[in-house]
């Protein structure tokens, strides 16, 4: 049976859409991982330095490494903020405009 012109395109479609929603959906569960696990260093940290007197933040340094991975993941996802003005001025170079 022939779909027709659109439903070739619907299935398409479809299957962009959830490759899409897999993709958010990964980030989100990377997202509430690193939320979980880094608010656990936090957790350790805090009661070794009560009961040692230590206080040096090590954890900083999980956070920030890994909030570099979780923003590149979230950059995949979303790409780079394109505004309108962004087109209409890259539209004016590409004429020969300045």
């Amino acid at each position: 049976m022939d779909a027709g012109p659109t439903g070739g395109d619907d299935v398409l479609l479809r299957a962009q859409a959830i490759a899409s929603l897999r993709r958010r959906q990964a980030y989100l569960i990377h997202r509430n991982i690193y939320l979980a696990v880094n608010a656990l260093l936090v957790v350790v940290w805090l009661s070794v330095g009560i009961g040692a007197g230590a206080w040096f933040p090590w954890p900083v340094f999980p956070i920030a490494g890994w909030g570099i991975g979780l923003f590149f993941h979230r950059q995949s996802i979303q790409g780079p903020r394109i505004t309108e003005t962004d087109i209409q001025r890259e539209m004016q170079r590409l004429r020969g405009g300045s």
